[in-house]
C-alpha cells in the first residue's frame, strides 16, 4: 500500500500562469507557440551583471579556484548594497533600510507572509491582497496556513483598472484585521500604476488599522505615464504619520534586469526588528544562490546616472509593444477591452462585450494549448496566455471578473509580439465558431 498524501498536495493543481506551458508540451502535432502566458524574460541583463557571468574565474572573483561556499544568510554584503543602490538610483532615500537576500521575490513573499500574519485560530491575521492579484501570493498563503482576504479593482471600458472607494477598503480591515496588505505599484498581472497618493492614502489606512505595509516593486521604474517613480520608500511621516517602521518591500533580480533564472530577491525592511526575525527565520534555508549573489552584486557599483539609462532603454522596448498590442488588437476585435498600458509588462484582455454567452478564459486557454492552430508563414502556430479567474479571490457564489480575461506578458521577442494580436484575434473567432 502507497501511503496518503497530504490533503494540500492532493488538492495542488498548476499555477494559471503555467497550466498553458505545461498542456501544450504533451502536444505531438509539431505545432509552435508564442508563449506569452508567463513572465519570462528573454532579453540580456544589464552589462555589469554579464561581464562577472563570464568572468567567473577572474582573480577578484571569490570562485576562482572552483570552491562554491554558503554565504551568510542575510546575503552577501555587495549584494544587498546592489539592491540599496538600486532603490537610491529612482530617487529614494535608503537610510535605515534593511536588506537581506532571498531566492527571488518568491521567497521573500513567504517569509512576509509567515512574518506579518497569524495562522488560523484565535490569534489569526489574514493576508490582504487587492484583486487582480499575483497568483503566487495566494499559493505562498495556502502553503503556509494563512487566509487570504481581498478588495476588488474592476476594469472598466476604456481599459482602466481603478481601486474601489477607500471607505470600503477600511471597513474590509476592521472587519478582518488583517495583517499586512501587499501592493504592487506598477501591477503584476493588471498593468494597473498606482500612483503616490494612492499609496500614500493606503498607507494611512495602515497605520490607522496598523498593518504591515508590502510593497512588491520587482517592477520598479517600468511605468509608461507622466509620473515619477514611486515606491512604499517615498513615503513620508509628514504624509502619513507612523508609517515609519511597519514598512516592507520585495526586490528582484527577474524584471527590470531580466535576470529571472538567476533566482536572486530582497526583502528590504525599515523596521530592524523584522530584519532579525526574517534572517533568522531563514536561516533553515542556510542561503540563496551565491554565484547569482556575485553576479547581482555588480550593480552596486553602477553609477545612478547610467541606472537610469538602462531604466529608460527598458521602459522604451516595453511600451513600444504595449501601445502597438493594445492598438492592433482593437482594430482586429471591435468590442475587446485592452487594459492600458501605464505600467510593468502585461496587459488585460477581457473579452465580456464579444464572447458568446458562458465563455470561458480557461477553456478557450486550454484549447488554445491542446487544439488550437493557426498557419502562419508555412507553420502551425499557437498562443498561450494565462487565463485571469485564477488572480482573484472569490467566493464560489461570487461572479469573478476573470471568467472573460486572460493576461499576456511582453516576453517574446518583439517580432513575436507583433503576432500576437492576429493570433488571438484568429484563435478567438475559431473558438467562438
Amino acid at each position: 500500500m502507497i501511503p496518503e498524501m497530504s490533503a494540500h498536495f492532493k488538492a495542488r493543481q498548476p499555477s494559471d500562469i503555467r497550466l498553458a506551458q505545461i498542456e501544450f508540451a504533451k502536444r505531438t502535432d509539431n505545432v509552435l507557440a508564442i508563449n506569452t502566458a508567463i513572465g519570462n524574460v528573454s532579453l540580456p541583463m544589464h552589462p555589469a551583471m554579464i561581464e562577472r557571468m563570464f568572468n567567473l574565474n577572474a582573480e577578484t572573483s571569490p570562485f576562482k579556484d572552483g570552491v562554491v561556499k554558503y554565504t551568510t544568510t542575510v546575503g552577501m554584503v555587495e549584494t544587498n548594497k546592489a539592491f540599496l543602490n538600486i532603490i537610491a538610483s529612482s530617487g529614494f532615500k535608503t537610510d535605515g533600510l534593511h536588506s537581506q537576500i532571498t531566492d527571488g521575490g518568491s521567497q521573500a513573499m513567504e517569509l512576509v507572509i509567515i512574518g506579518t500574519c497569524g495562522p488560523a485560530g484565535s490569534t489569526e491575521k489574514p493576508i490582504l491582497l487587492i484583486d487582480a492579484a499575483y497568483t503566487n501570493y495566494m499559493a505562498m498563503a495556502e502553503r503556509v496556513g494563512r487566509r487570504i482576504v481581498s478588495f476588488t479593482r474592476y476594469l472598466d471600458e476604456q481599459g482602466k483598472f481603478a481601486l474601489p472607494d477607500l471607505a470600503e477598503v477600511d471597513k474590509l480591515m476592521r472587519s478582518h484585521k488583517p495583517g499586512a496588505i501587499v501592493v504592487i505599484p506598477y501591477d503584476n498581472p493588471t498593468g494597473h500604476f498606482i500612483d503616490h497618493k494612492n499609496l500614500v492614502e493606503l498607507a494611512k489606512l495602515c497605520v490607522k488599522n496598523n498593518l504591515w505595509m508590502i510593497s512588491d516593486e520587482a517592477y520598479r521604474e517600468l511605468y509608461y505615464v507622466k509620473n515619477s517613480p514611486v515606491s512604499i520608500w517615498g513615503l513620508t511621516e509628514s504624509e502619513a504619520p507612523g508609517i515609519s517602521g511597519r514598512r516592507i518591500s520585495i526586490e528582484t533580480s527577474s524584471k527590470v534586469w531580466n535576470a529571472c533564472g538567476l533566482r536572486i530577491g530582497a526583502l528590504v525592511t525599515d523596521n530592524n526588528e523584522f530584519h532579525e526575525k526574517a534572517i533568522a527565520e531563514n536561516t533553515a534555508a542556510l542561503c540563496s544562490n551565491a554565484i547569482g549573489q556575485y553576479i547581482f552584486g555588480s550593480l552596486a557599483h553602477v553609477p545612478h546616472a547610467e541606472l537610469q539609462k538602462w531604466y529608460s532603454k527598458q521602459r522604451t522596448y516595453y511600451y513600444g509593444m504595449l501601445s502597438a498590442l493594445t492598438d492592433d488588437l482593437k482594430q482586429r476585435l471591435p468590442g475587446v477591452i485592452v487594459s492600458s498600458p501605464d505600467a510593468s509588462i502585461y496587459s488585460v484582455i477581457d473579452v465580456r462585450n464579444i464572447a458568446k454567452p458562458g465563455f470561458d478564459a480557461l477553456e478557450f486557454v486550454m484549447w488554445c494549448a491542446t487544439k488550437g492552430k493557426v498557419k502562419l508563414n508555412d507553420a502551425d502556430v499557437t498562443l498561450l496566455v494565462a487565463p485571469m479567474a485564477g488572480f482573484y479571490n472569490v467566493k464560489k457564489d461570487e461572479k469573478n471578473p476573470g471568467k472573460t480575461q486572460m493576461r499576456i506578458a511582453y516576453v517574446e521577442t518583439p517580432e513575436n509580439m507583433k503576432k500576437v494580436p492576429m493570433l488571438f484575434a484568429e484563435l478567438f473567432r475559431q473558438y467562438q465558431s
